[in-house]
């Protein structure tokens, strides 16, 4: 059975036997050609410590479908282009919506780097591990608890790097910047001990955190600083977060104006400069975190790596390059289903074109079996799409001839 039968059987089949065969023979598949399944944080705290250059920003890239196929196209691009460090992540919203449980999505990952003939490192991040801040009201023990099982479940499929976002429970309504952060550093602690308890003997997995929601208020300095200063003394002598996101006037998937047109971004990227300087000279992390991303002007990109930004999370973009290029009649399908099964989502002010753009993403998970399977040329159309915007990415973001650092490490 080649690569390709594998990952089918291993996504798709009805037999959860043949499923669980399938998926260990691609685990074993990928130990025998070096594919290994790695943390990020040695080569972030390099950076933290001044050992190793700054002048490129990492991508993280959460695949929300044709997931084994886009990654494939990843791995051959980081071979042709010795790119060293892309991470591959999916965030907790995603894992539901998609229909990507953390196993599914760590195997197609390493599917697609057989497939690729690739041989190194693989970083694989659970992302935006977040808290509902009203059900954190609700009852804290039972939301937190719900990060934990979800970090377990993630650390048993060989995801090595983990992003908490307890960012939801900041009160700006408090009066000082460390009372604001209380809840967000005492959260991020606790989820850190757990993460340490766990973790694979002489690995230390990567942690991420973060002090700005995003969509919300700009961070500051004194925000990171507030959130370092209280975190750090709850964690005593563990190792810490390797990274921090901020928040710097993105959204999550940008925002569509009714003409069908994006809204411009106010982007500060001072806030990447100022707080990156500080968590990389005060408390020697990697550095700063950009979310929401992918949708911003292409020519903002190259903006990244100047300013210093440690990693630029990057996701609806490539989702859009997939609905713009599949079949018509599929398209028009999964617009059924959207208009059937999220009308409770309609906002009052959105017109037909905002709301599906909005809500799309949620027929993922229900037409990812279809999307898989789409004959030759109309997958061709979507992966040719994918394959240049990553292209041009990776080149703005620096990260072409990047794989001698991550080579030193691993």
């Amino acid at each position: 059975m080649n690569i390709d039968q594998l990952i089918h059987t291993a996504l798709f089949s009805d037999f959860e036997e043949e499923k669980k065969t399938a998926r260990n023979r691609i685990r074993s598949l990928a130990k025998e050609k070096g594919i290994i399944s790695s943390s990020i944080y040695p080569f972030y705290m390099a950076l933290g410590q001044d050992e190793a250059p700054t002048s490129f920003t990492v991508p993280a890239i959460n695949i929300r479908t044709l997931t084994y196929q886009t990654a494939t196209i990843i791995f051959f691009l980081m071979q042709k282009h010795h790119i060293g460090p892309v991470v591959f992540e999916i965030a907790r919203s995603e894992i539901d919506y998609t229909d990507q449980r953390p196993d599914e999505y760590a195997i197609a990952i390493l599917a697609g780097a057989i497939k690729a003939n690739y041989k190194g490192p693989v970083f694989i991040q659970g992302d935006h591990y977040q808290l509902s801040k009203k059900k954190y009201t609700e009852n804290p023990a039972a939301e937190v608890q719900k990060i934990k099982d979800l970090i377990k479940e993630s650390i048993e499929a060989d995801f090595l790097n983990i992003d908490i976002d307890a960012s939801t429970l900041v009160d700006l309504e408090k009066p000082t910047q460390s009372e604001q952060q209380q809840d967000n550093y005492n959260v991020t602690a606790e989820l850190t001990e757990y993460i340490r308890n766990l973790e694979p003997k002489n690995t230390t997995i990567s942690i991420g955190a973060e002090i700005g929601h995003i969509g919300g208020k700009n961070s500051t300095p004194d925000e990171l600083k507030a959130f370092m200063e209280g975190y750090l003394p709850k964690i005593q002598s563990l190792k810490g977060i390797s990274k921090i996101s901020v928040q710097t006037g993105t959204s999550h998937g940008g925002i569509l104006l009714p003409d069908g047109g994006m809204a411009d971004v106010k982007l500060d990227f001072n806030v990447i400069k100022e707080t990156g300087a500080a968590a990389r000279n005060t408390y020697h992390l990697g550095g700063v975190v950009q979310h929401g991303a992918s949708t911003l002007p292409n020519e903002l990109f190259g903006e990244f790596p100047k300013n210093k930004t440690l990693e630029i999370h990057l996701a609806t973009g490539f989702q859009n390059i997939v609905y713009d290029n599949i079949p018509v009649a599929l398209r028009e399908k999964m617009y059924e289903w959207i208009k059937n099964n999220c009308k409770k989502e309609w906002e009052e002010d959105w017109n037909e074109e905002q709301f599906i753009y909005k809500t799309r993403k949620k027929a993922l998970g229900p037409f990812k079996k279809q999307l898989f399977e789409l004959g030759g040329k109309d997958k061709q159309k979507i992966l040719a799409g994918l394959e240049k915007q990553l292209s041009f990415l990776f080149q703005k973001l620096n990260v072409i001839d990047t794989k001698k650092f991550i080579e030193k490490l691993y």
